[in-house]
């Protein structure tokens, strides 16, 4: 694979016009107003395969957004490679922060990216990492050097919960057989020190509703005499972390996983800068469990956070009204050994019983999912490591990743092999926010970097 550098750069503007046309698709699965671009994206990627030398290409219909399923078999005696990648993306809102128009990609420099990101929503998370194995799988295929079988399932629900992956999964492991899944779906520390993730947090995500009056009230001629909504809903939303920002939920901290002193004295030698930290993000301080460190908080201890809250009048001038509903929307992340569903119903039941009289309160579950822990003695972690320290020159470092992706246990359960996390974005990268980007270093360098991931896993199964 010594020509892999010079089939980059050969291509690059080929490889950059190719995700910039895919970007520009709003395949945004949470938008029923999407239906169609995320159904059109789903056509795209099929293409896209198809072009970079898939013998077998397929649509496949779920109960929602379809899966895409391609393969290359060249000896079932070889070992397969499965990779997972998503289509679908993240609402863009709140649109007037962007500096550009969300789907309208654009190249920009920065600090971080001299050479230039591509800002899109998508573009890091997860069309262009997607893309990235699309473009390695046709170098290897273009070269008549792929050593092994490879499969590719790119779904597109991934932003709302892979509601349907799971029931595909368990249908279809025959044909997703493999010895290994390979996902570029995280981050690494920097463009100059490449990282692993090897754990990822689980996730429960429901959405409350505060019930008083049954109709919005004169605020003066009530205020007062009746419970408010969207203060009840404020003080049981404040009364979920103590002084020390732990969580009060009874039994929430039952099964976390408590690391050694030895484990996290391990973290701790990754590069962070505290003041860096905080510079990026315009604070004066951190903010987090007591006890712990800002990467340890958040990487291997469980979370609540608000997601969004609303109720009332929240329009132009002012309305003087007791709102009859407040709503807020909640994820709770989870560290392994922690149940979602056990963790939901352990949320539902408390918030439930914290409710003053004058009120009624539902909680909706939404999704969820199991964290992840791989292990960094396993062939594909040390054959993801050789990848990554013959294209940046250096051993990538394993981290732990406060994200989840749930589908990765799934996965585990039901096709028996290990994920392996070959992120190339930054944090910087403002995936799920405005100016979401993607350097054009970190994506070259993915395509670079996949092909000797391929190299070294077989080697190493041999």
């Amino acid at each position: 694979m010594e020509n892999i550098k010079s089939y980059v750069q050969e291509n690059k503007d080929r490889f950059i016009s190719e995700l910039i046309e895919l970007l520009k698709i709003p395949s945004v699965s949470a938008d029923s107003a999407y239906s169609q671009d995320v159904i059109d994206t789903s056509e795209a990627v099929k293409l896209s395969l198809e072009k970079a030398g898939c013998d077998k290409v397929e649509i496949c219909e779920t109960d929602g957004y379809p899966i895409v399923y391609g393969e290359k078999i060249i000896d079932p005696a070889l070992p397969t490679i499965l990779v997972y990648g998503h289509y679908d993306v993240q609402p863009a809102d709140p649109i007037e922060l962007w500096t550009s128009p969300p789907f309208e990609p654009v190249i920009k420099t920065t600090d971080i990216h001299p050479e230039g990101a591509i800002f899109a929503r998508g573009a890091c998370d997860d069309k262009g990492q997607m893309y990235m194995h699309v473009k390695a799988f046709e170098y290897m295929i273009q070269n008549n050097n792929l050593p092994c079988n490879v499969k590719f399932m790119i779904e597109g629900e991934e932003e709302v919960g892979s509601v349907n992956l799971k029931t595909f999964v368990e249908n279809n492991t025959e044909k997703l057989k493999n010895d290994v899944i390979l996902i570029s779906d995280t981050g690494m520390i920097s463009n100059q020190q490449p990282s692993i993730t090897t754990g990822l947090r689980g996730l429960s995500y429901v959405e409350v509703e505060v019930t008083g009056p049954n109709r919005d009230l004169h605020s003066g001629l009530y205020g007062g005499a009746v419970a408010n909504p969207i203060n009840i809903l404020a003080k049981m939303i404040a009364s979920l972390h103590d002084e020390n920002n732990h969580i009060t939920i009874p039994g929430f901290y039952d099964n976390v996983e408590e690391l050694s002193l030895e484990e996290r004295a391990e973290m701790a030698k990754a590069p962070f800068s505290l003041e860096d930290y905080k510079k990026a993000l315009d604070l004066n301080d951190v903010y987090g469990e007591k006890g712990y460190t800002t990467n340890e908080r958040n990487s291997i201890r469980p979370t609540l956070d608000v997601n969004g809250i609303w109720g009332g009048y929240t329009g132009e001038g002012a309305k003087t009204v007791i709102a009859s509903k407040a709503f807020a929307k909640i994820s709770m992340r989870l560290v392994p050994n922690q149940d979602w569903e056990q963790i939901t119903e352990l949320f539902t039941k408390h918030f439930i019983s914290i409710a003053p009289a004058g009120v009624t309160v539902k909680v909706k579950p939404h999704h969820g999912g199991q964290g992840y822990v791989t292990p960094i003695d396993s062939i594909g972690y040390k054959a993801a490591n050789m990848a990554y320290t013959e294209t940046f020159g250096i051993p990538a470092i394993p981290v732990r990743s406060g994200g989840s992706i749930p589908i990765v246990a799934l996965f585990e359960k039901e096709l028996k092999s290990k994920t392996i996390l070959m992120g190339f974005g930054l944090d910087s990268d403002a995936i799920h926010s405005p100016n979401e980007h993607f350097g054009i270093f970190n994506y070259l360098k993915g395509i670079e970097t996949i092909p000797l991931f391929y190299k070294y896993f077989v080697e190493l199964s041999k």
